[in-house]
């Protein structure tokens, strides 16, 4: 049985890891089952928009600093 939502308790430590290593690609199976049971889904969107953002604004900042120059 799968523990609800509001009762799990990850760490926001091993969210960003999670995530981060989901951007990646690189992800075991036994990571992905503790985290399935461990994470809260809603951090781990939270997490992963953020990420994106930072992601994007750091291409815009290098396509931005490239094109200056």
């Amino acid at each position: 049985m799968t523990t609800p939502v509001t009762q799990r308790k990850g760490s926001i430590w091993r969210t960003i890891k999670a995530v981060s290593w989901s951007f990646v690609g690189l992800r075991t199976r036994g990571d992905y089952e503790k985290d399935v049971q461990q994470l809260n889904p809603v951090h781990i969107v939270v997490v992963g928009l953020v990420g994106v953002l930072v992601f994007v604004g750091g291409l815009i900042l290098l396509a931005t600093w490239v094109v200056g120059k």
